[in-house]
């Protein structure tokens, strides 16, 4: 756990924003694949992918203590740890407590995280420049006001309120699960946002006909789980959405394709996007958060634009 307590030593400052701190799951620093470090302020959050004993724990809160004491003397020690192993799931607080609700910021924008339970704390710090990307296609419009997105698997809907906030004029967002789309309308107002937002808990694969009829779109984000028993995998479903993109854009729209499973490449959706979608012209892929750094860009996640003819 060298390369980890290493990283913990070098904290220049406390994190103000959600970020991720070590990514030993990058392959970078040998030894360490199974481990990564989170800050949900003011909590860190640990996470392994195997087993972490119980000597390993207390090097690493040592670490936190010692540093927290340096860099931000007085300042209460929470974090959280997280065991991730095959068939396993548990959950520990370790020091300090979580606030309750937890609000996290990220490039000013503030959303509901919950690192105490599930696997999935309601914002994906590796989307970052994703959200990003989106902001800035938004405020480039020439009237944003007039702007539709669809956020297919918005989950809590990040997506949602980062095109909001830059001025789209309407944002459609489609998930399977009500608690996550509850979050996400939390999310909104704790950004101010009361107009703009509409929910829908769909099975997009029952039935296209509402997205469509509300269609065609200037953007589309397309975030699925790379494999979710009973609801998507992407081996078999990702194809299936393909298809249905020609006919979901507007002349000139674009769509950003996401996969984050480190066990497909970029092929997967380049060869598939040209022979489902051939009109479809791709873009470009954008850069991972550089705390995400990996040893394979195959490996890692996978965020693609793709543009509709004009």
């Amino acid at each position: 756990m060298q390369a980890l307590l290493h990283a913990i030593a070098q904290m220049a400052s406390l994190p103000s924003e959600a970020q991720r701190l070590f990514h030993g799951r990058g392959g970078l620093f040998p030894g360490c694949e199974q481990l990564s470090l989170d800050a949900f302020p003011p909590v860190f959050v640990l996470t392994s992918f195997a087993p972490a004993g119980e000597d390993q724990l207390a090097a690493v809160h040592e670490a936190l203590a010692r540093r927290l004491a340096e860099i931000a003397p007085g300042q209460a020690l929470n974090w959280v740890y997280q065991c991730r192993a095959e068939g396993q799931l548990e959950t520990r607080l370790m020091a300090g407590q979580v606030p309750e609700p937890h609000v996290v910021s990220e490039g000013g924008l503030r959303y509901l995280v919950h690192v105490l339970k599930g696997q999935n704390h309601g914002l994906f710090l590796d989307m970052a420049e994703g959200r990003r990307w989106l902001a800035e296609q938004v405020a480039a419009q020439p009237q944003p006001e007039r702007l539709k997105v669809l956020n297919l698997f918005a989950y809590t809907c990040a997506f949602s309120v980062v095109a909001l906030r830059a001025g789209a004029g309407q944002v459609i967002n489609v998930d399977m699960s009500d608690g996550a789309l509850a979050t996400g309308r939390r999310n909104h107002v704790l950004n101010g946002l009361s107009s703009g937002a509409s929910f829908l808990a769909h099975d997009i694969f029952n039935s296209w006909g509402k997205i469509g009829r509300a269609g065609p779109y200037p953007l589309i984000i397309l975030d699925p789980p790379s494999y979710q028993k009973g609801s998507f995998v992407a081996t078999k479903d990702y194809a299936r959405l393909m298809r249905r993109l020609p006919d979901l854009l507007t002349p000139g729209g674009q769509v950003l394709l996401c996969l984050n499973t480190p066990k497909l490449g970029m092929a997967f959706l380049q060869d598939q996007m040209a022979e489902l979608a051939p009109d479809l012209r791709f873009l470009r892929r954008l850069e991972n958060p550089p705390a995400f750094a990996d040893i394979s860009d195959e490996r890692a996640l996978k965020v693609l634009v793709y543009q509709a003819p004009a």
